[in-house]
């Protein structure tokens, strides 16, 4: 199996609800993003796939999240902002941008810090 990753990263605020503690109130972070696509096979250049869609996906949405409130963003101004939750977020903007390009599997990993991360990875559908 190989995989080929990119990484973005942006500033947002959000606040948790239920029992989080003082992560209840609206703080921020410098969110790191981490995609990456995994394929059994490689081209004829030796590359699993144009590596530069994958950074636009992520570009793309990384853009619409910089400096937002992400409790008001379309798509999770109904869920708990988790880190786990933006990661599936994350997971969803990107995914249609890979269809059919002979890829198996994307991994989002969202760190809000240095030392702590969720990431969701699922089948991409072709």
């Amino acid at each position: 199996m190989f995989e080929v990753g990119v990484v973005a990263q942006f500033e947002a605020a959000h606040r948790l609800v239920g029992d989080f503690g003082p992560a209840q109130r609206m703080h921020g972070h410098t969110y790191r993003v981490e995609a990456i696509v995994y394929g059994t096979t490689l081209k004829s250049d030796g590359t699993l796939f144009d590596i530069t869609v994958l950074q636009d996906a992520v570009g793309a949405v990384v853009k619409q999240l910089h400096y937002q409130n992400l409790d008001e963003i379309a798509g999770l101004n109904t869920r708990n902002t988790t880190a786990e939750v933006v990661a599936d977020y994350i997971w969803h903007q990107v995914a249609p941008a890979l269809r059919n390009v002979g890829l198996i599997d994307l991994r989002v990993a969202v760190w809000e810090s240095p030392s702590a991360w969720a990431a969701v990875m699922r089948e991409l559908p072709q």
